[in-house]
């Protein structure tokens, strides 16, 4: 049985086709961009050319479960409630579209952050670990005692809308102060034009990070201590075991999850909670590996088709 795990990200989708046991094969890893223009309907059109070619690659027509890592709100129905990073995608009914691109397997869906802390969870070996993801956006989840809290029937656990600066920036999500609208890559890159007074690419920003350029620390620094605090916040409530840190933006940053930390041991307090933080086992693919876990039955499916 052949299981295909994708994660539908904010600036680009990756796959990966795992064979079945004992077909003598190995794993096979697809990676694009979402095209620049073109709405849903381009989206759409290039995840489809993408599994076509991976068909291709490996003549493997024998995919029975896909797991779908998914950052986008859907409503009961598996229609797209929002998502800030893909506009064009509200209303779109996403569990048909994905569907018709696998006829005859059996199609999962569950929310990116969730998985990526399953995921987490089982890389780490512990069993009460909260995760952050940071990418576009900020996402994330909690596992406590193995299991998903709060549980895919009652929403996925949105770290990422943790307010930590009421008089913060405007997030995507329409309120202020989010961690999202701090140390989201996005928002970071944001806040570097404006220091700069022009576009900021995330590979000048990682270089100057790198050469300790005093605006490059700065303004990543400011989104560490976002996500320093909500990082303290959620370990006031939950007592995890473990902390990790994963996603793109991170883990294209050297020493970003050891700033976190370090932001992290100046809000703790004597009687507090103690806070292991290290950066995620998985780098920037926990939501991946996640999705294959959904693939296999091994996570909660949030929606199915």
């Amino acid at each position: 049985m052949s299981v295909l795990g994708v994660d539908l990200g904010g600036t680009k989708v990756a796959l990966r086709l795992e064979p079945a046991t004992g077909a003598g094969a190995g794993p096979v890893h697809s990676v694009f961009p979402w095209p620049a223009t073109g709405g849903a309907t381009a989206d759409l059109a290039a995840l489809a050319a993408a599994v076509a070619a991976l068909r291709r690659a490996t003549a493997d027509d024998s995919v029975t479960a896909v797991g779908v890592a998914v950052p986008a709100a859907l409503d009961a129905s598996g229609r797209v409630r929002g998502w800030p990073n893909r506009p064009t995608w509200q209303g779109l009914d996403l569990v048909r579209e994905l569907a018709d691109l696998w006829p005859g397997a059996e199609l999962r869906l569950a929310d990116d952050g969730d998985l990526a802390a399953l995921a987490e969870s089982g890389a780490a070996g512990c069993p009460d670990l909260v995760h952050f993801g940071v990418g576009t956006g900020v996402g994330g989840g909690i596992v406590l005692g193995g299991v998903l809290f709060p549980g895919t029937a009652r929403g996925s656990c949105e770290v990422g809308h943790v307010i930590v600066d009421r008089a913060g920036e405007r997030c995507d999500c329409g309120r202020h102060g989010c961690v999202q609208s701090v140390a989201s890559g996005r928002a970071v890159l944001r806040r570097a034009a404006r220091r700069l007074g022009r576009d900021v690419a995330f590979a000048e920003l990682r270089e100057a990070w790198r050469g300790a350029e005093p605006w490059a620390r700065e303004t990543v620094g400011e989104g560490a201590a976002a996500l320093a605090a909500a990082v303290v916040s959620l370990c006031e409530l939950v007592r995890p075991r473990l902390v990790t840190v994963g996603g793109g933006f991170a883990a294209g940053l050297p020493g970003y999850v050891e700033e976190v930390a370090h932001r992290a041991r100046q809000l703790e307090r004597p009687e507090g909670p103690e806070i292991h933080l290290r950066p995620a086992a998985l780098g920037a693919l926990s939501s991946l590996d996640g999705a294959l876990l959904l693939a296999r039955g091994a996570a909660p499916s949030a929606r199915c088709g």
